[in-house]
């Protein structure tokens, strides 16, 4: 999917969620449980039928299908088989923060870019321009670069401050990453909880789309973030995963995660009027 195909999809749903299946066997409807069917599987079925006229993308934690073995991976398989046959507007996220060395990248980027036919895949910069450029030699395919996150352990790292230039480690990895690709091709990973950072961000890369994680369970504020991070092609995918899909662990999960879904797609469609790109 093309930068042009996904903004079209935002103003025709009016929305730019993002609905994180972070599906953990431990927390889904145990009612689910079949020794016939495909319990992780049914369950983001349901989840998907349910959103995705509210939603424009699906992001699978990868970490929560590898960890059950070959029935995660098929459970995974069959998810985005399910969402390209059925929902094929919607843009699929690998968020399975791979970076390697150069060969080993593209063993990755073949995985989830070709074999799986993933759009986007979510990469950390750790390794280098090696490490990512494997992922950008996919057509129409999309890379993540994680920049600026939203978890406690941020700090250790990512607001290293140069000692000479005073450039902190994020903005480093925003500047450095420009040769690698274009708007067209990569994305940033931001979180939500730093969104008072978004302006010095939008700077470094007023063009590009960043998908946000921390709305919802992790305490974000939707309205902050699209204040600083919204540009014209509105550039925001915002992530909700908890909030949405353990809306309820009862038999009526799939329409509490719909209504979830709901509450935030028309909170967005304010935000997108406002800002005059509906």
């Amino acid at each position: 999917m093309n930068r042009a195909q996904l903004f079209e999809n935002i103003q025709r749903k009016k929305s730019f969620l993002c609905v994180g299946l972070d599906t953990d066997i431990k927390k889904i409807p145990e009612f689910l449980f079949d020794e016939e069917n495909d319990s992780i599987f049914t369950f983001n079925k349901a989840i998907i039928d349910a959103t995705a006229d509210l939603c424009v993308a699906y992001k699978p934690n990868l970490a929560f299908y590898e960890s059950l073995g070959l029935q995660g991976w098929e459970a995974l398989e069959r998810t985005v088989d399910y969402i390209r046959e059925n929902y094929p507007d919607q843009f699929i996220i690998a968020d399975a923060k791979r970076g390697d060395i150069g060969n080993t990248s593209a063993m990755y980027a073949r995985t989830f870019l070709g074999n799986m036919d993933f759009d986007a895949v979510t990469v950390a910069p750790y390794m280098g321009e090696d490490s990512v450029t494997p992922f950008l030699t996919y057509e129409d395919k999309w890379v993540i670069l994680l920049a600026l996150t939203s978890n406690k352990g941020a700090f250790d790292f990512q607001f290293m401050q140069d000692a000479e230039s005073g450039e902190k480690l994020f903005e480093k990895v925003l500047k450095t990453s420009q040769q690698w690709g274009t708007s067209d091709n990569l994305m940033y990973v931001v979180g939500a909880t730093k969104a008072d950072m978004l302006t010095e961000i939008r700077q470094i890369i007023p063009d590009h789309f960043l998908l946000v994680p921390g709305v919802g369970a992790q305490g974000g504020s939707l309205q902050e973030v699209a204040k600083y991070g919204l540009n014209d092609t509105c550039g925001l995918l915002v992530n909700s995963s908890r909030q949405i899909i353990y809306a309820s662990s009862g038999k009526d999960f799939a329409e509490a995660a719909r209504a979830e879904a709901k509450n935030v797609q028309q909170e967005m469609e304010e935000l997108l009027l406002t800002a005059g790109l509906l």
